[in-house]
């Protein structure tokens, strides 16, 4: 993801390369990434953020403590932290740098091609100058969406940042399937690639706002294959797996690293009705 928001912001001339950083453990990597892009490259962390004007947490939550070791109190002050850490809240972040103005984001892999969306949100301490400049390097990898609450970015994980991995599970099984039925694998895949792309072009570019029940409506035939194919997937459960899995996705985000400082609202049930 760090890769996808450097290439990002050179495509769409947030910053020149020249005045973007990069730090990891791995050399070759930095190599890597320098000659691809031409950019700085560093194996050390404080070095890397010495006098920058943002700072972007691409880490593992795991990896998250020894960032704070690494960063704790050398930052300028007129510095942004911008996270893409899962789990990782504002105060946690805050706390661990001990620096006031960050921004909290939750990214997808679309972004890699400029087709992602993000969720995110900021602390009181960062400046409508910082909001925008956050604003404008999300921008950079697709759609971004602001909120308020920073509670949403736990749900937000679960659902659009986690996302493309319940698409690509759908499509693989379709593929499968496919190929079950007698189709080479590469006509399934390209069957499969282009039936999503397309429905989901068909539900964006409507003239106006439609329920998606109404379009599966459109495809299903009293008595036709649609229908035999939808109550097979009712009565196996589907819905019901999806909406469990969002939420055992939404729970470990919270595990990763919430606090008490991030609490989903009370209308929020804990268990969600099958």
């Amino acid at each position: 993801m760090a890769e996808a928001m450097i290439a990002g912001i050179i495509r769409e001339k947030v910053a020149l390369s020249s005045v973007i950083a990069a730090s990891g453990p791995r050399l070759e990597r930095g190599e890597e990434l320098r000659d691809r892009y031409a950019i700085q490259t560093y194996s050390d962390n404080a070095e890397a953020a010495h006098d920058a004007d943002v700072i972007v947490l691409s880490v593992k939550p795991q990896h998250l403590e020894q960032v704070f070791d690494d960063l704790h109190e050398n930052l300028k002050s007129s510095a942004l932290v911008l996270s893409i850490v899962a789990g990782a809240t504002l105060a946690k972040i805050s706390k661990g740098l001990a620096h006031a103005s960050v921004v909290r984001s939750m990214p997808n892999t679309p972004a890699q091609i400029g087709e992602g969306i993000t969720v995110w949100t900021d602390s009181p301490a960062v400046s409508e100058r910082q909001n925008e400049m956050a604003r404008q390097i999300l921008g950079a990898l697709g759609e971004e969406i602001y909120l308020q609450d920073e509670y949403y970015l736990d749900m937000a994980t679960a659902l659009s940042g986690t996302g493309p991995a319940y698409v690509f599970l759908f499509m693989e099984a379709m593929v499968d399937a496919g190929v079950h039925l007698g189709f080479p694998r590469r006509i399934a895949e390209r069957l499969v690639a282009q039936t999503v792309r397309g429905s989901v072009d068909y539900y964006q570019k409507r003239d106006h706002p439609v329920h998606l029940a109404r379009l599966r409506n459109q495809v299903t035939s009293p008595g036709g294959t649609s229908a035999a194919a939808l109550y097979y997937l009712e009565k196996a459960g589907f819905r019901t797996a999806i909406s469990r899995a969002i939420w055992a996705a939404y729970e470990r985000s919270r595990d990763l690293g919430i606090d008490s400082e991030s609490k989903p609202p009370e209308q929020v049930d804990s268990h969600p009705k099958e």
